[in-house]
Parts: C-alpha cells; sequence; structure tokens
C-alpha cells in the first residue's frame, strides 16, 4: 500500500475527492498553509492527522518550505498530493520530493498556467477548458501531464459556472491520478511524455465529464 500526505490551503475538495474515492491509498497526514482552511476540519473528522502551518508567520519563502519538509518526513510519505495548496514551492523543496510530488491545475495546460486560469479562459475566447493533473517540476506548472479533463465553454458562461464545471472534472481525474500511481502504472518518457501501462494512455488523454475512462 501506498502512503501520501496531502497538502491543502482551503476548503480541500480534491483532498476529500481523494479520500472519498477509497483507491487503498493511505492518507497518513493532511497538512495545510493555513490554519484556518475548512479541509482540515473536515480530514480531522475522518481520523486523519493534521498539520497547519500558517505561511504568514514566515519571513521567508525558504523557511516555510524547510518547516513544511520537517512536518511532512515523520509520516514518510511515498507521495506528496497538492489538492489546492496556494504556495509556490522553492526549487530546493521540490528537488527533494522531485517524481513524487503531484499537482492538479484547474486549465488545460500549457494553457493558462497560475491564477485567476477561468478569468483568462473566458477572456481569450476559449471553446474549451478543463484541469490537469501532473509531477511537480521546479518551472511553475509545466511538469509532466498525467491526465487532463475537458469541459466546453458553454456561452453566457462566467467565472463561477466555468470553475463549478471544471471542479467537476478535477474531482475525478485526480482520484484516477491516484490509482495509476498505486498500480506503478505512470512511466515518464523521453520529452517528459507520461504514459500508463496498460491502458495507452498518454499525456494528451483528454478526459471529459462524460467518458470515465
Amino acid at each position: 500500500m501506498k502512503s501520501a500526505v496531502i497538502l491543502i490551503s482551503g476548503r480541500g475538495s480534491n483532498m476529500r475527492s481523494i479520500v472519498e474515492a477509497r483507491t487503498g491509498l493511505d492518507v497518513r497526514a493532511v497538512l495545510s498553509s493555513r490554519p484556518d482552511a475548512p479541509g482540515l476540519a473536515w480530514a480531522a473528522a475522518q481520523g486523519i492527522p493534521t498539520v497547519a502551518l500558517d505561511h504568514r508567520s514566515f519571513a521567508a519563502r525558504e523557511a516555510f518550505d524547510a518547516r513544511l519538509a520537517e512536518a511532512i518526513e515523520p509520516f514518510a510519505p511515498d507521495l506528496l498530493l497538492l489538492a489546492g495548496f496556494m504556495r509556490i514551492l522553492t526549487d530546493g523543496f521540490i528537488r527533494r520530493h522531485e517524481g513524487r510530488m503531484v499537482n492538479i491545475h484547474p486549465s488545460l495546460l500549457p494553457a493558462f498556467p497560475g491564477l485567476h486560469t477561468h478569468r483568462r479562459a473566458l477572456a481569450a475566447g476559449a471553446k474549451v477548458h478543463g484541469a490537469t493533473v501532473h509531477l511537480v517540476t521546479p518551472e511553475l506548472d509545466s511538469g509532466p501531464i498525467v491526465i487532463q479533463g475537458v469541459v466546453p465553454v458553454i456561452p453566457g458562461d462566467d467565472e463561477a459556472a466555468l470553475a463549478a464545471r471544471v471542479l467537476e472534472v478535477e474531482h475525478r481525474i485526480y482520484p484516477q491520478a491516484v490509482r495509476w500511481f498505486l498500480e506503478d502504472r505512470i512511466e515518464v518518457g523521453e520529452g517528459d511524455v507520461v504514459r500508463v501501462r496498460g491502458a495507452g494512455v498518454s499525456s494528451d488523454t483528454l478526459v471529459s465529464p462524460r467518458d470515465p475512462r
């Protein structure tokens, strides 16, 4: 059985989707960069250990990341799963956990890295939008893509409506990616192309709300 620590900053809806999917993952702890994150209470109610580190109390990003690494170490996780963790991590922290740190981003990367993805997709006139599960590398939102989920942009959409539609697919593709990691089916090949053994699935796969592949 593989283990994980999940990192959150807010309500932790993707954390919850992973736990409720019952993939067999041993979630050893949930850590938050904000002590008031609602997701902490939900995790604690499930009997999952929680740790809150207030990033605002650290003078430098490096100091926060060093403390974060110290908090993670006792749990000895196989995976670090970023689930709405709203912190840019230092290169040193990422290198320390590279290859086993996973993030979900609310856009079809490489389109719209960073913040305000739904607003930017609407402003650009995008016809489709979605979410991406990827491995974390030092370059922001640029790591090898494991799986993507696509949703249509509907005429009249505003940020809230589009965000809600994307969130539904996030809650499907993140547990799916976790299952693949648990089954040791993820391979990163030349050019950072991810393949899933036994599925014929590569990093350009788009999973729609009606395609539960």
